[in-house]
C-alpha cells in the first residue's frame, strides 16, 4: 500500500511531465493581472475564484493574485490525490455580488485584507456559508489585514468569533497527515503561519483562513526552485484536505 508520501511524490511527478509537455507561457503565469474568465468543464466539483468591492490596497486585483495557474495545478493535484470528480480547468471567476455565487459550494478569496465588501456581498457571504457553503481565505499578512478580514466578515456574521486551530484539528489529518503547520513559515511574507476557523451551529467549520501564509504561491510556483517540494507537498495536501471536508459536512 502507498504511503501518503509515496502517494503524493507520484502526483507531482505527473505534475512536472505534464509541464515539460504543456508549459505555462511567461504571461500566463506573471501577467498583472490576468483577469479572463474561465468556462469550465461539466465536473461535478467547480472551485469559485470571488471578486468582491476593496479598498485598493492591491489596486483592486489582489483577487486576481496567481490566477489562473494555482487554480488549475490545485484542481490537478485534487483529482489526482482523491475520487472527486474535478478537472485541471474546473474553476470560474464568480462575483460575491451575483446570484449565480450559490452555484458553487467551494469558494476561494485571494487578498481577503482588500475586502470592502458592499452589503449585497455582505448578504450574500452570509447566505452562501448558511446554505452550506465553504469559503477559504488565503494570501494576507500581518496584523492590519487581519483587522481588515474579521471586521468585513463580521458585518455578516456579527455574532460569530473565529477559533484558532492547532495541528491536533482532524482537518490537518481529514486525508493527509501534516505533522508540521509551520514547514511554509520561511516562504512566505508573514513568516509564522496561523490557522483560523468559524463554525456554525452544528460544529462544522464554514470558513477558513490561513493567516501569514499563501497557499496559491505554492500552489501556482511547485515546480520552481523558490517553491521547495517539501513545503509545497503541505500546500497541497492542506489545499485537499479542505475540499475534502467541505464536500463531507
Amino acid at each position: 500500500m502507498c504511503t501518503d508520501n509515496t502517494r503524493t511524490f507520484i502526483i507531482l511527478s505527473t505534475f512536472f511531465a505534464f509541464l515539460a509537455i504543456c508549459p505555462d507561457t511567461e504571461a500566463q503565469r506573471y501577467s498583472r493581472w490576468n483577469t479572463e474568465q474561465n468556462i469550465p468543464p461539466a465536473s461535478e466539483v467547480v472551485v469559485a475564484r470571488w471578486t468582491f468591492g476593496d479598498n485598493g490596497w492591491f489596486g483592486g486585483y489582489g483577487w486576481a493574485h496567481n490566477y489562473p495557474t494555482s487554480d488549475q495545478h490545485f484542481n490537478e493535484f485534487i483529482a489526482g490525490a482523491t475520487g472527486i470528480d474535478i478537472e485541471r480547468m474546473s474553476y470560474r471567476i464568480v462575483q460575491l455580488g451575483q446570484d449565480d455565487v450559490f452555484d458553487y459550494p467551494f469558494a476561494y478569496i485571494s487578498e481577503p485584507g482588500e475586502m470592502q465588501l458592499t452589503e449585497i456581498e455582505v448578504a450574500n457571504l452570509r447566505e452562501f456559508v448558511d446554505r452550506g457553503g465553504f469559503v477559504l481565505l488565503d494570501d494576507f499578512d500581518g496584523p492590519q489585514q487581519l483587522a481588515v478580514m474579521r471586521r468585513q466578515v463580521r458585518r455578516a456574521f456579527p455574532n460569530r468569533d473565529w477559533v484558532q486551530l492547532d495541528i491536533d484539528h482532524r482537518m490537518f489529518h481529514l486525508h493527509f497527515e501534516l505533522n508540521d503547520l509551520h514547514a511554509m513559515d520561511p516562504y512566505v511574507p508573514g513568516g509564522y503561519t496561523t490557522y483560523y476557523a468559524m463554525y456554525n451551529e452544528a460544529g462544522d467549520i464554514v470558513m477558513i483562513a490561513g493567516h501569514n501564509n499563501d497557499l496559491a504561491n505554492f500552489w501556482d510556483w511547485y515546480d520552481q526552485p523558490r517553491m521547495p517540494l517539501g513545503p509545497a507537498t503541505d500546500a497541497f495536501r492542506l489545499g485537499v484536505n479542505y475540499m475534502v471536508y467541505a464536500l463531507t459536512h
